[in-house]
């Protein structure tokens, strides 16, 4: 596959198919976990809920770096300098050891404040940090993954990455109800198991997506040598990586800001909320998918000087995404009520979940304009307009709209789930202004005799 030079609908679907198959399986994962979980109590539900945005910490590292990781192997991809995105890579794995090691000293010390700041108390807490503290423990291999795989990412290549998480989803399958309950010499864990079983899963996945990368040709500029630290290159991925890691840590505050409204009412709003955007999450997996594809386009194309291929692989993944999203919400409106049963009886829980998933219907497509934008504008190397829109988004004007709806005119959970609403559109079609404009600005600055592509 030529990322500069064949049909862009075509690679679109190569790289984009196989990462929303993979990411499919991976919700699914997350409803299994979710599933063992409501097995034991409303407050193990809670507690997983409840633990989402720290979890989401660890994500955000990883995801961060993999992003930032695939926008400068992509470009020097694109531009012909294989060599150079060798040391990209080299350096972007010791850096993520370094990061994950980080999070997961600072993880075991915060995180019983969060959860106490957010509500749990006695064995509510203690049932949250049975949990949270085995995922802290695994933090490095979360973050080596993603970034493992963002050498794949830049090539085009998402087959190996989908068939780690189908077969991380089929291994959880199994691990959860055995370290849950015990048995076969393993003794029962209960949630702590539901968390080592994901530790486990992810060291698998480690090896597994290493030794596809021993297989292409970059690994052989790969030496002993290429590990020791570069600090121009570290900084280099720093100034890639950080502002994709913020951009995504503020979807953990996000959530963190939501929770923290949600639980001034109750606590089967929190485990509501917590089903519900897992449900919503499946729905938008395929917008995934596009986002792998129109970073690796846009950063090879990017790098090879063909801004034109770069419009168009951000045009015609929004078309793909709104197309999928308007499908998606006629389901989810349908669906909703059913598929809260599948995680819960509690009928307060189920009532309040299919109220959000109600309005999540007609929020779909502003995650489209969002994300994809975003991604292109990380493949264009410029990722800090994705940290300024998610601080918008999911902190300023979460803050000020919940308080106004919920509180000030009285709606209660209605304000805050139509808030999200009103701050995530606000916040697409701020960032379809600033997309548009980045572009426009790049042609201008362009030479006229540059290719154009047919």
């Amino acid at each position: 596959m030529n990322i500069t030079e064949d049909p862009i609908p075509q690679i679109i679907r190569r790289i984009a198919i196989p990462a929303s198959v993979g990411f499919f399986f991976n919700t699914m994962y997350n409803f299994v976990d979710t599933y063992f979980g409501g097995q034991i109590s409303t407050d193990a539900l809670a507690a997983l809920s409840l633990s989402f945005p720290v979890f989401f910490i660890i994500l955000s590292a990883g995801s961060g770096i993999g992003q930032g990781t695939t926008a400068l192997i992509s470009n020097s991809l694109g531009a012909g300098d294989e060599k150079k995105a060798s040391v990209y890579f080299t350096q972007a794995l010791l850096f993520s050891v370094m990061c994950g090691l980080v999070i997961t000293l600072g993880g075991f010390l915060m995180a019983p404040s969060l959860f106490r700041l957010l509500g749990a108390t006695d064995a509510y807490l203690d049932i949250a940090l049975d949990y949270m503290n085995w995922i802290v423990a695994g933090t490095v291999f979360f973050i080596l993954q993603m970034t493992l795989n963002s050498v794949l990412n830049a090539k085009g290549e998402t087959k190996v990455f989908r068939n780690t998480l189908l077969g991380g989803f089929v291994l959880n399958c199994i691990l959860d109800p055995w370290f849950l309950y015990g048995g076969f010499g393993v003794p029962a864990m209960g949630i702590a198991g539901i968390a080592i079983a994901t530790v486990v899963v992810q060291f698998l996945g480690c090896i597994y997506i290493f030794n596809h990368v021993r297989q292409i040709s970059l690994w052989n500029q790969v030496t002993l040598s290429s590990f020791k630290p570069n600090g121009s290159v570290q900084r280099e991925i720093v100034g890639q990586a950080l502002p994709a890691s913020l951009n995504m840590l503020t979807v953990a505050l996000g959530i963190f800001v939501i929770t923290w409204f949600v639980s001034r009412f109750s606590k089967e709003g929190v485990a509501a909320y917590g089903i519900a955007t897992r449900i919503e999450q499946m729905i938008l997996l395929p917008t995934i998918g596009l986002n792998f594809a129109v970073l690796t386009l846009v950063g090879q194309n990017n790098g090879a000087g063909r801004l034109d291929r770069v419009k168009k692989a951000w045009l015609t993944t929004m078309k793909y995404g709104f197309s999928l999203m308007l499908l998606g919400g006629v389901i989810l409106f349908f669906a909703r009520e059913p598929l809260m049963r599948l995680f819960t009886q509690d009928a307060e829980v189920i009532r309040r979940g299919v109220d959000y998933l109600g309005i999540a219907v007609i929020t779909l497509c502003a995650y489209v304009i969002l994300f994809q934008t975003v991604f292109m504008l990380q493949g264009l190397k410029r990722p800090m307009f994705g940290l300024w829109i998610g601080i918008y988004r999911q902190v300023i004007a979460p803050t000020l709209v919940f308080n106004g709806l919920a509180f000030s005119l009285g709606w209660g959970l209605w304000g805050i789930w139509w808030g999200i609403f009103c701050v995530t559109w606000s916040a697409a079609l701020i960032t379809l202004y600033f997309g548009v404009r980045t572009l426009r600005n790049a042609e201008a600055a362009l030479p006229a005799s540059l290719p154009t592509d047919t």
